[in-house]
């Protein structure tokens, strides 16, 4: 049986109880709503060693991170050192996101090493596959596909990205409506051109049922993926991209009902001041399914800081709604991140997780900060770089400070605002206590 099957029977599972023990939640609140299918814990059968993460409705807002290969840059080596600096940094799960090299032995390696649940998008490898076999996306087959999907779900992927939502339906509306950057998402890119060249439904959508089988019997997480979500804050909230979160919408009921945990994937670009609204849209279309989104980015102009432009959009779109922030890094738009850009993408979309924590009401997500608070008062550098969500950076300017300046920070130095008042409170203690001596 699936965690979700499980939940529905009211069988509390350890993977439940690990994962309540980590939100601080009552194992049966969990349990609650994952029999609704508000919350998922993305973890294959297949995949042992990984600890239980829980993403949804009234838990922590989990952050992901992307690794993998390119055509350019295949090293196995390197992608286990990414892993490795994403989890170190705090990342609650990681994709593989592979296109060079040798994919499944990758995959394999990253699979064996994670200590989080690992994602992956299957078309990747199933249109890498046949381009090199026969030369083009369209030539792909439906069984080719599947196999791949499968092979993934054999092989201990937690949770995967799949464009279900790419319909004939949703590309005719978006071609008709027109966009700037017409669909940017890679594997809803495949789908489109290979509809548009067969003239044939997707194979996701058209035999959906097939996938859910597959799902069920590895207790893979489906993670709908927006293939039409926008690639520019102007094609933001248009027909195409709502038109596919209904039918994923649909998709979800269904899976839900066959006991496959699934998840929503959302944008992409898109002004700050929609965001509130899509994620409100979301949640109402799919019945409170878990929501992860890319960002989103508010703005287009900003490339080698996009992981900031990310995570402006992330902390408001998951305090209004969403549950899973894939991180950005600065690279991303320009090329394939390397590991300092990795570790920061994860420590700038943790401060936007836990922003949103902070918003949502999460039970202890302040307390970190009161203590930074009492830290800081105190003019405790030890502590304040302990709780910091960077210590490494923290402790490093520290120390590239002369000694003489390290009982304040460099910017007031003499002047500390904390240090002049509390100066001020021991001057009226010792007078106060003074007063009571002489009193006596």
């Amino acid at each position: 049986m699936t965690q979700l099957e499980y939940a529905k029977k009211g069988i509390i599972t350890k993977e439940m109880k690990e994962a309540a023990s980590y939100e601080n939640m009552d194992v049966n609140v969990l349990l609650s709503l994952m029999a609704k299918g508000e919350l998922v814990i993305a973890k294959n059968i297949n995949h042992a060693g990984i600890r239980s993460v829980a993403i949804g409705t009234n838990t922590k807002i989990k952050v992901n991170a992307n690794i993998g290969s390119s055509q350019d840059s295949c090293n196995i080596g390197e992608e286990l050192n990414k892993l490795k600096t994403a989890i170190d940094a705090g990342a609650d799960a990681v994709m593989d996101l592979s296109t060079g090299g040798d994919i499944k032995t990758i995959r394999q390696a990253i699979l064996k090493n994670s200590t989080v649940p690992i994602g992956t998008v299957p078309i990747y490898e199933a249109v890498i596959g046949v381009i090199k076999d026969k030369g083009s996306v369209p030539k792909m087959t439906a069984d080719e596909l599947f196999n791949v999907i499968e092979s993934h779900a054999m092989q201990g992927v937690d949770f995967a990205t799949v464009h279900c939502g790419i319909t004939k339906a949703s590309v005719s509306s978006m071609m008709k409506q027109g966009r700037y950057l017409d669909t940017v998402s890679r594997g809803g890119t495949f789908l489109t051109v290979w509809i548009l060249e067969n003239g044939k439904e997707n194979p996701l959508y058209e035999d959906y049922d097939r996938l859910l089988d597959i799902a069920y019997k590895y207790d893979m997480t489906l993670s709908l993926g927006d293939g039409m979500r926008p690639g520019c804050l102007a094609d933001a909230t248009d027909r195409a991209q709502i038109h596919e979160l209904i039918t994923l919408g649909e998709l979800a009921k269904r899976a839900h009902e066959k006991n496959v945990q699934v998840m929503i994937e959302g944008p992409g670009h898109m002004p700050i001041n929609q965001i509130v609204t899509n994620m409100q849209i979301q949640k109402k279309l799919c019945n409170n399914a878990p929501f992860y989104v890319l960002g989103p980015l508010v703005t287009d102009i900003a490339p080698g800081y996009d992981h900031i432009t990310a995570a402006i959009g992330g902390a408001l779109a998951a305090s209004s709604g969403a549950d899973f922030l894939c991180y950005v890094t600065a690279a991303e738009h320009l090329k394939l991140p390397d590991i300092n850009e990795v570790r920061e993408g994860v420590i700038v979309s943790r401060i936007a997780a836990h922003a949103a924590d902070i918003a949502r009401g999460i039970p202890g997500a302040l307390d970190r900060d009161i203590s930074m608070a009492k830290a800081r008062k105190n003019l405790d550098w030890d502590s304040q770089i302990k709780l910091s969500i960077d210590p490494l950076k923290a402790d490093a300017m520290r120390k590239s400070l002369p000694p003489k300046d390290r009982d304040v920070c460099s910017m007031c130095g003499e002047y500390c605002a904390i240090k002049e008042l509390n100066k001020i409170k021991i001057s009226r203690n010792r007078t106060s206590t003074s007063d009571i001596t002489q009193k006596k």
